[in-house]
């Protein structure tokens, strides 16, 4: 097996595990979110939210595992774009990282709560329903608009390319401007952050990474565009 073979399954791996965290990490921080996220912790929901932390972290180290695995290769076509690639993503996983921070500082206050209760309740309230926009806006920013960027900038260098095959990557531009509009709609209030509308029209980037990485786990970077991009300096 070549290193870029392995590096192909790397990347690969990297890009299921982003798509399958970011999705458990939605799931598991329900019980923070709502509106009872003050009793989460007396509900027996830490250890819960606590795993939702955990696939967040797991999701900033694979997209940024998949910015710097890829980028040698892309940068050979284009090391402008390239570099605008690696930087967007770099800042959707600080915004991701920001709001991992916000989830741990509400789990904090109902830690705090369950405890001993607290004299200001209605402050305790709505500071919470603070850091829950917070959050709220944090993954707006990130796993919406950044991403939308990012995706769009190294599917279409994938689609110069043609390490992968092209209607794949001309899949991902497409669903990459499907998740950035999931996330002007949100802004607008058009739609709310966990609805079934914003679910469906965010749905395909997803699937367009999971494609990806199964694409590269099994057959790995096409081998003649490959060899043809090595030979550029």
């Amino acid at each position: 097996m070549t290193q870029h073979r392995r590096n192909g399954i790397i990347i690969g791996i990297f890009y299921f595990a982003a798509a399958v965290t970011s999705i458990i990490a939605v799931i598991l921080y329900e019980p923070i979110l709502s509106e009872q996220w003050v009793m989460s912790v007396a509900n027996g929901f830490k250890t819960k939210v606590l795993l939702g932390v955990i696939n967040d972290l797991l999701l900033i180290l694979t997209a940024v595992g998949t910015a710097v695995m890829l980028f040698p290769y892309v940068r050979r076509w284009n090391e402008q774009l390239a570099l605008g690639y690696l930087c967007f993503r770099f800042m959707e996983a600080v915004l991701i990282a920001i709001g991992v921070v916000s989830i741990l500082g509400l789990l904090q206050l109902s830690i705090q709560f369950e405890a001993n209760g607290l004299a200001n309740q209605e402050n305790v309230r709505e500071l919470g329903y603070t850091l829950q926009a917070f959050h709220r806006w944090t993954s707006m920013l990130g796993p919406n608009f950044m991403l939308g960027v990012n995706t769009t900038m190294y599917s279409y260098l994938l689609f110069r390319t043609g390490l992968v095959p092209r209607p794949l990557a001309l899949f991902g531009i497409i669903t990459a401007v499907l998740v950035f509009a999931a996330g002007l709609l949100e802004m607008f209030g058009i739609v709310e952050p966990l609805s079934a509308a914003k679910g469906l029209i965010a749905l395909p980037v997803g699937v367009y990474e999971l494609s990806l990485a199964v694409f590269l786990i099994g057959k790995g970077f096409r081998k003649p565009n490959l060899e043809k991009l090595m030979q550029v300096m």
